[in-house]
């Protein structure tokens, strides 16, 4: 029997659903299960115990791991067109990007809402159910492209943290994108207000929020910085960037400003918990404690910084210093997918590659994706299973062959390279029924994508 749909209707009674008896479940005292009542997990069942109160419906989770839903906290939804591209294969983070502008330039509204379509059902797929975008290009036609995102959240049913990303410094003007690319200061800073007064909830239990995220310090100004903070602060919504990410960032910013990215960051007003950053890799011990004092987050993006060989962040350094430390798969022209589960298993993998196989653990590497990507977006209503957070889950299977002989079942995710939930609830509706998303004609989407896709290899 499925879960409930059902939300709050004018005085009509909020249904009861019992997800019962999980075969393994992330989440304290809860091995009976747990219930949902609306958009919200109210309890928490003992095994073998029964509910405090009469519930509505009962789903059987005998053969399913339940997890809190995965939170991703960067990506970028347009680089679902270039995945594994001629001209930026085997190129590190610049070379990389200057080969892919004179490709994305060529993006159009009807690419880019698939493209967008296709990332949050990749995501919601691999257990994702908060999906966050850093969408930072805008060239002529994709003006409106936050309203694309929010529309195409809204249809799924996924929880979206969409950040209205921008670049205003071109090549003449030192940076690296082409002018096409980019926008003055004034039109982003218009857009960013018009976008925040649309579609920004900051309300707990929100379906959508707005973060302002300038792409980085060598596509930005520091004007554009300092008043994207201001206006985050006057509409209490994230702050979203890139830094720290390669050792060229590091020289530019010591070239064009005559310091340290952290210490560019500080400057101009950043350096606070309304904050988090894309990679954060190439900081010194003393950049690694200001952050964490400051409460800066930092989403670690571990497989397109394997990708294109940009570094390990230190992640536990990080972490013990009181930096929130969430995941993210980053664009799918660097990863190249957008599996968090996927990420979750890399995180492991390359952390236990720098810090070795005792210190950083399978929990670890869930904690990240769950907790630590809340604590990122500003946000404590999501990333547990407890009592009045939001029913927001992934439930997976272990039945493919890869799980056989597999004895602790949350381990055995990550280990064993679990990539596809077979159930998924945001906001306490499935979304996700065995393997499929609810009202979505996948092989239709990868046709039309795919075609989309190919208009751009032009040149290649």
């Amino acid at each position: 029997m499925t879960g409930s749909d059902a939300r709050p209707r004018g005085d009509e009674t909020l249904r009861r659903l019992w997800i019962r008896d999980p075969l393994a479940i992330l989440a304290e005292g809860a091995g009976g299960g747990i219930v949902v009542e609306g958009s919200r997990i109210v309890e928490r069942v003992a095994a073998g115990a029964q509910p405090a109160a009469p519930v509505d419906e009962t789903f059987d989770a005998s053969r399913h791991v339940v997890i809190p839903g995965l939170i991703n906290t960067h990506h970028h939804f347009f680089q679902t067109l270039t995945r594994a591209h001629p001209l930026a294969i085997n190129k590190p983070l610049f070379p990389w990007l200057k080969a892919l502008y004179t490709v994305w330039d060529k993006i159009t509204p009807d690419a880019f809402r698939l493209a967008t379509r296709l990332a949050y059902t990749e995501l919601l797929l691999s257990g994702c159910t908060t999906a966050g975008d850093h969408h930072y290009l805008y060239p002529k036609g994709l003006e409106d492209s936050v309203d694309v995102q929010v529309d195409e959240a809204r249809s799924l049913g996924i929880r979206a943290f969409v950040t209205r990303g921008s670049m205003s410094l071109s090549e003449k003007d030192g940076g690296l994108p082409p002018e096409c690319l980019t926008q003055d200061d004034d039109t982003i800073l218009a857009d960013s207000e018009r976008v925040l007064n649309l579609f920004h909830d900051a309300k707990p239990g929100a379906m959508v929020r707005i973060g302002l995220a300038p792409c980085s310090p060598f596509n930005v100004t520091k004007r554009l910085m300092r008043e994207s903070a201001a206006l985050a602060d006057r509409h209490d919504c994230q702050l979203h960037t890139h830094l720290g990410e390669t050792l060229d960032e590091d020289a530019y910013c010591l070239e064009m400003f005559g310091q340290r990215p952290v210490d560019y960051l500080e400057e101009i007003g950043w350096m606070s918990p309304r904050a988090w950053l894309a990679h954060g890799i190439h900081f010194n011990d003393d950049e690694v404690r200001r952050l964490g004092k400051a409460g800066v987050g930092v989403c670690h993006c571990p497989t397109s910084n394997m990708t294109l060989a940009s570094g390990q962040c230190r992640t536990c350094e990080l972490e013990a210093a009181g930096a929130p430390v969430g995941l993210g798969v980053d664009g799918s022209a660097s990863n190249d997918s957008s599996n968090l589960m996927e990420g979750v298993r890399h995180a492991l993998m390359i952390n236990r590659l720098t810090y070795g196989a005792e210190a950083v653990t399978h929990l670890d590497a869930l904690r990240w994706a769950t907790e630590g990507s809340a604590r990122c977006l500003g946000r404590d209503d999501i990333g547990r299973i407890e009592p009045g957070r939001e029913a927001d889950l992934a439930l997976f299977t272990l039945d493919a062959l890869r799980f056989s002989g597999a004895h602790d079942p949350l381990a055995a995710l990550v280990l064993c390279g679990a990539h596809r939930a077979d159930r998924v609830m945001v906001a306490g509706r499935w979304r996700v029924v065995d393997g499929n998303p609810v009202g979505m004609d996948t092989r239709k989407l990868r046709e039309d994508h795919g075609r989309l896709a190919l208009s751009l290899l032009g040149g290649a």
